[in-house]
């Protein structure tokens, strides 16, 4: 099985930032604006060498969404940037009317998403942003694993026409992914090859099923890890050829079990191949106050978590 190292951790709320900055460089049309958080979504590069692309707009969100569809009218590439809680709980209503109705053009930037949010607890968290954008039709739904990939991302939803939902985070992840990646939009990455048991991924979790793959494998189970790294559009084909060969299923993700990745890899099974399938997810609740890695292993969002349900999944067959 091919192991995965890194050298180094990094935010991916950084990947992002260093992407915009990119994007500042290559594409005219991209602007950037920002909901008073500027340093956290890692934006001031971008503002110091476009000021005249960069809106500071304060504390409204509903405001900001509101000018990025007008300024998508106008042939720019609005980029938008705040909490994940705020650029979709607080807004939906202006996403969905003045964005993804009309499709417009303009690409939703969410950091300090999940749990990992860590300290400022469950009114900063979100845990359900993820099924509130898939269900808008037309909205393109992103969630990185690590620096690299993020900024890629970043770059890569620049090209795409259309509304574009990418989540991203706070804490300091392993980048394991290579630097001169090419991101496709809706095209799932394998990871390991296996026979046993298929584990889907998605965000931080990627880093975690890799490193449960390596603890099955010690005791002779092999699994097959794929990063879903775009939730929507899913890359069904990925998923239903790895089930063909394994027969069962794990999805990770930091998110509530209802109405992220796992409900939307069980609704394919359903339809295509059922297949028994366990949830890494958080079991619908809110979060609370603590460090990322006290909420994760609290909530069971880790490798043991994830060997767990390998382990129980794979008695179901």
């Amino acid at each position: 099985m091919k192991k995965y190292t890194y050298t180094e951790k990094k935010d991916t709320r950084s990947g992002f930032g260093d992407g915009l900055t990119e994007l500042g460089k290559t594409h005219p049309n991209v602007v950037a604006l920002c909901a008073d958080l500027i340093g956290s979504l890692k934006m001031g590069d971008f503002a110091a060498n476009h000021p005249d692309r960069f809106f500071q707009v304060g504390i409204a969100e509903a405001n900001m969404i509101g000018m990025a569809a007008g300024l998508a009218i106008g042939g720019k590439i609005p980029f938008t940037g705040t909490f994940a809680n705020f650029s979709t709980a607080r807004v939906y209503d202006q996403i969905r009317q003045a964005v993804a109705y009309s499709e417009k053009n303009v690409k939703i930037c969410a950091s300090h998403a999940g749990l990992t949010l860590g300290e400022d607890g469950a009114t900063h968290q979100t845990l359900e942003d993820i099924g509130m954008m898939k269900m808008l039709p037309g909205m393109v739904v992103i969630n990185p694993c690590d620096y690299n990939q993020t900024k890629a991302a970043t770059k890569a939803i620049a090209d795409y026409n259309g509304p574009v939902y990418l989540r991203f985070g706070r804490p300091k992840v392993p980048v394991f992914t290579p630097e001169d990646q090419v991101f496709e939009i809706g095209k799932a990455v394998h990871l390991t090859e296996g026979t046993d048991a298929t584990v889907v991924a998605t965000g931080h979790l990627v880093w975690e099923a890799l490193q449960a793959s390596e603890i099955l494998e010690k005791v002779g189970i092999r699994v097959e890890v794929i990063n879903i790294h775009t939730i929507k559009p899913l890359d069904k084909e990925a998923i239903l050829a790895s089930v063909k060969k394994t027969a069962c299923i794990v999805t990770a993700e930091e998110h509530n079990k209802l109405g992220g990745l796992g409900e939307s890899v069980a609704r394919i099974l359903a339809q295509e191949l059922p297949t028994p399938q366990e949830f890494v997810a958080v079991n619908d609740s809110f979060g609370e106050s603590g460090t990322p890695t006290q909420l994760m292993e609290k909530y069971g969002l880790n490798s043991q978590s994830i060997v767990a349900a390998v382990k129980k999944v794979i008695a179901r067959k």
